[in-house]
């Protein structure tokens, strides 16, 4: 009888146990920097269309990360819909994103803008993002880019 009770009881201790030991997915996304606001979203592959002849405007934007900084998370790229990314920066380096988000969709809000990217820094990211010394060598040209400097970030999934 009293081995049935020790069973019993450890039966009960790790049924009981178990059920608290469940992980729970996260209700609140991830937030970095000044958040974003309620409002429409734009896929970032309509960014562009959306901005006009205007070479900048806020807007909120969605988007899947590909590339994260690999130094500190200074910067991000979401994935175009050729094949190209688009590079977003964070509002006075007052943020940082993970390193591991590759994959996660975002949803930010900022300012996109249409610039020309000089050699200098694009050699900069290039070293960043742990390029060799002859991919970063090749980098001569300053090139039209369209970018999105983000004053908050969310991670969706």
């Amino acid at each position: 009888m009293k081995l049935k009770a020790i069973i019993f009881s450890l039966a009960f201790f790790l049924i009981t146990f178990g059920s608290f030991a469940q992980k729970t997915k996260s209700v609140n996304p991830t937030t970095f920097g000044e958040g974003v606001k309620p409002g429409k979203k734009l896929p970032v592959e309509e960014m562009e269309a959306a901005m006009g002849n205007k070479k900048t405007a806020d807007l909120q934007i969605t988007g899947e990360v590909v590339e994260v900084c690999k130094k500190k998370g200074c910067w991000m790229s979401l994935k175009m819909p050729q094949g190209e990314t688009i590079r977003i920066t964070f509002k006075d380096y007052g943020f940082f994103m993970p390193m591991d988000i590759v994959g996660k969709k975002v949803a930010l809000d900022g300012i996109a803008k249409k610039q020309i990217i000089s050699a200098e820094t694009l050699r900069h990211y290039a070293e960043d993002a742990h390029q060799s010394t002859e991919e970063i060598a090749r980098i001569t040209n300053p090139k039209k880019e369209l970018t999105f400097e983000a004053k908050g970030v969310v991670i969706l999934n």
